[in-house]
Formats: C-alpha cells, sequence, structure tokens
C-alpha cells in the first residue's frame, strides 16, 4: 500500500486528489468544519494549479511515477509467490476495495490478506493512516479473512542494508556531505503520537532517551534509520546530517530541507549527496521537489555538484527483504508482523 497520486496532472484531477488527501483527519488533525474549510475553501484552490504543474513536470508516458513504481515492485514480489500480490492506494485508484475484491476473485475462499504499507517509519499521517484505512474497509466490507500488517521496519536489518547498499554506488565519488533528507511533519503530531504523553519534545536529547513513545515517533524513527545506514557505510559524523522536506509552515520537525540547501554552500559544502529514506518509491517529493527544485536552489546558493540518489524502488535487496518478511511469517516468524 502507498500513498497514492492523481488520475493525471490536469487541475481538476489535482484538486480532487487534494481534496482526499487533506480532508484526512490524521493529516490535517483539526475539526471537520474547520478542515473542509480549510481544504476546499482555502488549500486546494489555492494550490492546485501550482500541484498540477509540478506533476506535469514528472509525468511519464506510463503515467504517475509513483504509481508506476509500485506496480514495478509488486510484479518483482509476485516472482516470488504463487499467491495473487495487488496493489492499493491510501488515496486515489486502486482503492482498498479494488485490492480486496481483485484478491478475492483470483481467490475465492481467501483466508487472509497481508499489508505491507510502504513507509517505513511510523507517523500518523502516513502509516497510521494507510493501516488503519486498510482495516477500516476490511471491517466495513464485512470480508471473512483476517487482514495482517507488516510493522514499521525502519531498524529491520534487511531494510537497513538494501538501502545502505542503494546508497553504497554514489560514495565512490567526492562529495562534502550526504543529506538524508525525510518528509517532514507538524511537531503537533509527535506529540499527540506519544502515548506517555510526557516524553516526546519535552527536552533537546528525547529521542536518545529510551521510552516506549518511541514506538510510535518519527522523529526518533529516522534517527535510528540514518545512524544504521551510517555506521554500516562507515560515514563519519561530519559527513552527513538529516533535514525535513514539504514543510507547510514552521511548526513542522526541524531542520528545514529548503532552508539548509540555501545554507550548506556558505558553509562550505559544495558538492552534496540527498536521499528520501522516508520514501521507498520516487514520486512528486523526491523527482520534483528534491530533484528538480532542491538541485536549482543549492546551485543558485553557490554548490558545484548535487546528486540525489533513487528511493529503493525496485532494487533487488528491497524485493528480497519484502518476500523474506513474507516468508518468515508463513513459517511462523511474527517478528515483522503489527501486534
Amino acid at each position: 500500500m502507498n500513498l497514492g497520486s492523481p488520475d493525471s496532472p490536469e487541475v481538476k484531477d489535482v484538486k480532487r486528489y487534494l481534496h482526499e488527501f487533506l480532508m484526512d483527519e490524521k493529516v490535517i488533525d483539526v475539526p471537520f468544519l474547520v478542515r473542509i474549510f480549510l481544504v476546499k475553501g482555502i488549500i486546494a484552490p489555492s494550490r492546485a494549479a501550482n500541484s498540477a504543474a509540478a506533476y506535469r513536470s514528472i509525468w511519464t508516458k506510463k503515467g504517475s511515477p509513483l504509481i508506476e513504481f509500485t506496480k514495478q515492485l509488486q510484479q518483482e514480489v509476485q516472482k516470488e509467490f504463487d499467491e495473487p500480490v495487488e496493489i492499493a492506494m491510501r488515496y486515489g485508484k486502486p482503492s482498498p476495495q479494488d485490492a480486496y475484491e481483485n484478491l478475492l476473485q483470483k481467490i475465492s475462499d481467501l483466508q487472509e490478506v497481508i499489508l505491507l504499507p510502504l513507509y517505513p517509519h511510523y507517523a500518523m499521517s502516513s502509516y497510521e493512516t494507510a493501516a488503519e484505512y486498510m482495516k477500516e474497509v476490511h471491517q466495513k466490507g464485512n470480508y471473512n479473512f483476517k487482514l495482517t500488517t507488516i510493522k514499521p521496519y525502519y531498524n529491520n536489518v534487511d531494510y537497513i542494508t538494501a538501502l545502505a547498499e542503494s546508497i553504497k554506488p554514489y560514495l565512490q565519488h567526492d562529495f562534502d556531505k550526504i543529506l538524508f533528507s525525510y518528509h517532514g511533519i507538524p511537531e503537533r503530531h509527535i506529540r499527540k503520537s506519544d502515548i506517555t504523553k510526557s516524553h516526546c519534545l519535552t527536552s533537546s536529547d528525547c529521542c536518545e532517551v529510551d521510552s516506549p513513545a518511541h514506538d510510535y515517533c518519527y522523529r526518533h524513527q529516522v534517527r535510528v534509520t540514518t545512524k544504521l545506514v551510517t555506521q554500516q557505510l562507515n560515514i563519519q559524523v561530519d559527513k552527513y546530517e538529516i533535514s525535513f522536506q514539504s514543510r507547510l509552515n514552521d511548526k513542522w520537525l526541524k531542520p528545514f530541507t529548503d532552508i539548509r540547501l540555501e545554507e550548506m554552500p556558505k558553509e562550505g559544502i559544495k558538492k552534496l549527496l540527498v536521499i528520501c529514506p522516508a520514501f521507498v518509491s520516487d514520486c512528486l517529493e523526491t523527482l520534483e521537489e528534491i530533484a528538480e527544485r532542491g538541485k536549482e536552489s543549492f546551485l543558485q546558493a553557490g554548490g558545484e555538484k548535487y546528486t540525489m540518489i533513487p528511493c529503493l524502488n525496485i532494487h533487488p535487496l528491497w524485493v528480497q527483504a519484502i518476500t523474506k518478511w513474507i516468508k518468515e511469517y508463513e513459517g511462523g516468524n511474527y517478528k515483522m508482523i503489527l501486534p
């Protein structure tokens, strides 16, 4: 299950997609009437045209890159299983219902569906809303089969190894720094997801102090991913940093990617590698925001070389990781299953 995409880069389709996406209460977590006013009255009308232009800049002959990469991943994983593999999107098509019905057409006595959210880290506006929506559609449809969900895999050795190996070839060339740019979220989402209600964002080192809150803390989890990958690749601490992209305002997680890209050349960082590990499939936020606009900002600020490392997409080790998790579960190992 991935995020989803407009049906086309036309303004009307982008506006429809924005309505569905932004009306999700786990994305814009304000009262329903306020959300309607913000989304339908202000955000969607004002952003649709610009968003459509951004989508047009990355759209391919086959359509949305995110949809296409997800289909390719489906096809690669399918090669490893006799059981059918389907895809669903949190917003847009194919819907969870589409996926369930397609599976039932192939297996009439379907007993269990394993859901893999294509989000390595837990956040209420990504992993949580995807998993909960899939569950909601399952319950409303009164389906007889069981729904089992793969848990966030931000620290799983197979995911970390796949991510590290996808980065390794780019380290063979001279670079000043590698920037791990994660999708940003509002700081209030971090606090709302804190099951202790007393840990997250209460101190500068909260992510380093053990807490049950870390199972649901996006900020902690992206730091763990970065630490494990850089350790595996032997990247020194002064050669990498973390930032957060796609912000809507200044109350989101910091530091901001767009600001850092403008600042880095002034600090002597002229050759930059950028990777976006919050995404496993290249999409608008990686191909347009980072690879196009991010590069332009960095070079205009005095940077000399800018390289975006692609997402995992269909990297062989990523396909192997997914296959391994499912086959281990089939064999009775529940370590990757959400409790």
